[in-house]
């Protein structure tokens, strides 16, 4: 089957899209090598910077790899799936689960490492937290995050950070949904806010094990919730 010429746009995304269909057909099955950059760029139409630009995002999506002075060899017919595309299609159970792990630890590192401008900014996202109640769903849930990013930003643990970062869309549209699905704040406007208080003070007093201890199981209740709400 012919690949036939492409039509003038961006000719890079065309490229690696007609090579894409053709490695996903089976044209160029698993394992097998891929025809050079000059036949390519011949049969596609376009100069040899192109394929070559389409090659290369075909090896980031993990369906071909180079190997040098051999050629290009194709290892897998579906593009792997990227971290956040993965978080996004996951259960918010799931997500909560391994949130617990992360902003646990980091709650204890927190109590070691605070700093003055740590616990500050700890206290303005607790005010932050009272003042959202008044709001709705979605912005108490905003205001919560964002004190849970402050706690694990005083963990000083970049590597913690990003991993609470790429949970946050999950967690946000769970937990507006989880509000909504429950009626939650209806009965208690500023529900949690007791053990968030008592989140800070223990970071701020320094006490690692009763600040690990607060936030789990202010976490667990939660998630014990989405469960029953699934």
């Amino acid at each position: 089957m012919p690949l036939g010429p492409l039509r003038p746009s961006p000719l890079v995304e065309q490229a690696a899209q007609r090579l894409r269909q053709q490695i996903a057909a089976g044209h160029w099955p698993v394992g097998g090598k891929l025809p050079g950059e000059t036949t390519l760029a011949k049969e596609l139409g376009v100069g040899r910077s192109t394929v070559r630009e389409a090659l290369r995002a075909l090896a980031g999506a993990g369906l071909v790899r180079p190997r040098h002075g051999a050629g290009v060899f194709v290892i897998a017919t579906e593009p792997a799936e990227d971290w956040p595309t993965r978080l996004g299609r996951a259960a918010v159970t799931d997500v909560y689960e391994v949130r617990m792990g992360v902003e646990v630890q980091a709650a204890r590192l927190a109590a070691h490492r605070r700093t003055p401008e740590d616990v500050s900014a700890l206290r303005a996202a607790l005010d932050g937290r009272r003042a959202a109640v008044a709001g709705d769903d979605a912005g108490f849930v905003d205001a919560d995050i964002a004190l849970h990013t402050a706690v694990v930003a005083a963990a000083h643990n970049p590597v913690l950070a990003d991993l609470f970062t790429e949970f946050t869309p999950v967690l946000r549209e769970g937990l507006v949904t989880l509000l909504s699905l429950t009626g939650l704040r209806e009965h208690t406007p500023d529900t949690g806010d007791a053990t968030h208080t008592a989140l800070v003070r223990a970071i701020t007093a320094g006490d690692p094990d009763r600040a690990a201890a607060v936030l789990l199981g202010e976490l667990e209740e939660t998630l014990q919730l989405l469960r029953g709400s699934g």
